[in-house]
């Protein structure tokens, strides 16, 4: 019997966009079940892939814009602009990504959110109404200070010297608003985790280490956005520290809320929404989703996690594929099938050198399981 399936992966981290792995699932499942009728939805919780997958959900145009990078080498930035409901859809990894930088050459002190300030302006000066703003695969971790700056946002110290670098922020005295700040209609922030800005659980401790940062960097990394916090909440009433989201994208959930004015919102909540995916979801008979590494991460609001939780709900089976699982037996139990290219197929050396390649061909034996 034939059935409805609807592919709708995340990235593969490094490898492949969302839309090249539908695309490579799709194939090893037609090769071995071609009478069944295929959706193809790539996905995105608000990190890496976030403009392409929403712009396209909203016939977006794509746009450019120069800038800076995280380190401050020139850079041009991509977003998309829908002009009939002025929308615009931002991705801050396409300017201040961890995977636009060569791997090893900076520090997280040495960088910065500063570049994302003038693909913010271009949307504003577009008159954009509605913006949509994925901020996940960031290479910092300023709490948005360098966003604040680019756009007229003046801090200071207690000798009143103003402060250009995140690292100087433990000796914040003062804040000055710019005279004209930037306008939206609405700003909502897509965040991939729910983490806040300090402590423990906070983004320098948790996703630091990711981005360079070392066991003898917490300190001063907490001092200066602790500090940060601190003078928001006492001058600015901005007491968003704890909010979940706020620690997404180095503290750039907190920056956003405290100095744009955005609303945080989970990426899937954002793409599920827009996706009418709860209503596809129950008009197919199977699910195949995947990211490149399944692992603890992935059931704290991550797309795939989230996603395989609706079809929990809605009794819908769910089949994931990664490149590596490291998650644990309970947690895979949301997923009917779970396939790992590594090493279950190959290594993963092979596995990130022909990842379309080996996810179709995990595609052909879950679809084989599913019988011909």
């Amino acid at each position: 019997m034939a059935l409805n399936v609807l592919i709708a992966p995340d990235k593969f981290k490094g490898t492949l966009p969302a839309t090249a792995v539908a695309k490579a699932i799709a194939r090893g499942w037609h090769n071995v079940r071609p009478d069944d009728r295929l959706e193809l939805l790539p996905m995105s919780d608000g990190g890496e892939g976030f403009g392409e997958v929403m712009g396209r959900l909203f016939g977006a145009e794509r746009q450019t814009v120069k800038t800076v990078d995280a380190a401050h080498r020139p850079a041009i930035a991509q977003w998309w602009w829908e002009q009939k409901t002025a929308t615009a859809v931002i991705e801050s990894a396409t300017t201040i990504g961890l995977a636009s930088l060569p791997a090893g050459n900076f520090h997280p002190f040495e960088l910065d959110t500063f570049g994302l300030g003038a693909v913010l302006q271009a949307a504003v000066n577009a008159s954009a109404r509605r913006c949509l703003l994925g901020i996940g695969g960031s290479a910092t971790n300023d709490g948005g200070f360098g966003l604040a700056r680019s756009l007229g946002w003046r801090f200071f110290n207690r000798n009143d010297e103003e402060i250009h670098q995140w690292t100087r922020l433990a000796a914040l005295a003062r804040l000055q608003p710019p005279a004209t700040p930037a306008r939206f209609g609405e700003l909502l922030a897509a965040v991939d985790v729910q983490n806040p800005l300090l402590g423990p659980s906070g983004c320098t401790r948790v996703f630091g280490p990711q981005k360079g940062l070392r066991a003898g960097d917490f300190e001063l990394a907490e001092q200066c956005l602790g500090r940060l916090a601190k003078e928001a909440e006492e001058q600015g009433g901005f007491k968003y520290a704890d909010e979940p989201g706020a620690g997404a994208a180095g503290g750039l959930g907190f920056g956003l809320r405290c100095f744009v004015g955005a609303k945080l919102e989970s990426g899937f909540k954002v793409f599920a929404r827009h996706a009418d995916l709860a209503r596809r979801v129950q008009l197919t008979q199977l699910v195949l989703t995947g990211e490149g590494r399944v692992d603890e991460q992935t059931f704290m609001g991550k797309g795939t996690g989230s996603l395989a939780t609706m079809c929990r709900d809605f009794g819908v089976p769910c089949i994931v594929f990664a490149g590596e699982i490291s998650a644990s037996a309970p947690a895979l139990e949301l997923f009917h099938q779970a396939y790992a290219l590594t090493p279950a197929f190959t290594t993963r050396e092979i596995s990130l050198a022909e990842p379309a390649a080996w996810l179709e061909k995990a595609a052909e034996i879950a679809a084989k399981s599913r019988g011909a």
